[in-house]
């Protein structure tokens, strides 16, 4: 457990370090939109390969891909309903912020600090969340806001495959299905790469951090956040009494209680919600899901 809170700490302060950088004027909002562009096209697809160039795909554990798409769903239709009576900018900001799962700039560089064992599987969960955060999060946001405009499927390939992740995953997958395996060489080689990952994201968290709200936003913000972490909280519930392998169980609720994804962070803004409330948002989410995550792992006893 003390190596577990070293660790948990050690993420916390290299996020602060980015938030003094960005104070102090030696770097900025632009440092972390470049490191975003190296974790999502470099660092990020280095962490898929190293931990799923092994991996044994068990039957079980491909669930995981469609329990994602399902229970992002769920976030957006409750998102959708408890700001029904909110403006149609509003309410995309709820759907999008209590929706979809933070894997790829938070959970794998927490898990890669302590507890390895569970990339493969949050990886296979990432798939379907990257169906979502690529695409699907959107057309469902736009057909319940009203905003909806045909899309035809062609267009939503297009829209998973510019995603280095989705495109990633589906290689790597598609190769472990198939029980090929990558050259040790080439995977030893990309190590140092991904290994990367953790520092750069969090990092990149500090860089992006806003701590500064408009009074008149606060209402909004605080019935969002405890929207997201009750959904969370409650499937983290459900999840300790089913009987599920610990592994499963373990990813599921760290995911549970994960902060908002980059993707739905740019969507929101898109929609309407101002970049200081979705900023606000996403920073305070980063904050409360580390303590979050390292309550999971205690209570799982990983």
């Amino acid at each position: 457990m003390g190596q577990m809170v070293v660790n948990g700490i050690a993420l916390f302060l290299i996020i602060v370090l980015g938030y003094l950088l960005k104070r102090f004027g030696l770097l900025g909002k632009a440092d972390g939109t470049s490191l975003s562009v190296i974790i999502l096209n470099l660092t990020l697809p280095a962490v898929i390969i190293v931990n799923l160039a092994d991996l044994p795909i068990e039957g079980y554990y491909l669930w995981l891909i469609p329990i994602a798409i399902v229970l992002t769903l769920l976030q957006i239709f409750l998102g959708k309903y408890f700001s029904r009576k909110e403006s149609k900018e509003i309410q995309a900001f709820f759907m999008y912020g209590v929706s979809g799962y933070n894997v790829g700039n938070f959970i794998l560089p927490f898990l890669q600090s302590f507890f390895v064992a569970g990339i493969p599987a949050i990886s296979l969960f990432d798939v379907g969340n990257s169906i979502m955060l690529a695409g699907g999060t959107t057309i469902a946001v736009d057909h319940l806001s009203g905003k909806a405009e045909k899309t035809s499927f062609g267009q939503i390939l297009k829209r998973l495959f510019r995603n280095p992740a989705f495109t990633t995953y589906l290689v790597m997958l598609t190769l472990r299905l198939l029980d090929i395996s990558l050259p040790q060489t080439l995977v030893t080689m990309i190590s140092p790469i991904a290994a990367s990952n953790g520092f750069l994201s969090m990092l990149m968290i500090g860089l992006y951090l806003e701590l500064r709200l408009p009074r008149k936003a606060m209402g909004v913000v605080g019935r969002s956040l405890l929207l997201r972490y009750g959904i969370g909280l409650v499937l983290v519930t459900v999840l300790y009494f089913l009987p599920l392998p610990s592994l499963m169980k373990v990813v599921l609720a760290l995911a549970a209680v994960s902060p908002m994804p980059i993707f739905n962070t740019i969507n929101a803004v898109l929609a309407g919600a101002t970049e200081e409330t979705v900023g606000f948002f996403s920073s305070m989410s980063f904050l409360l899901s580390l303590p979050l995550m390292m309550a999971v792992v205690l209570v799982f006893g990983i």
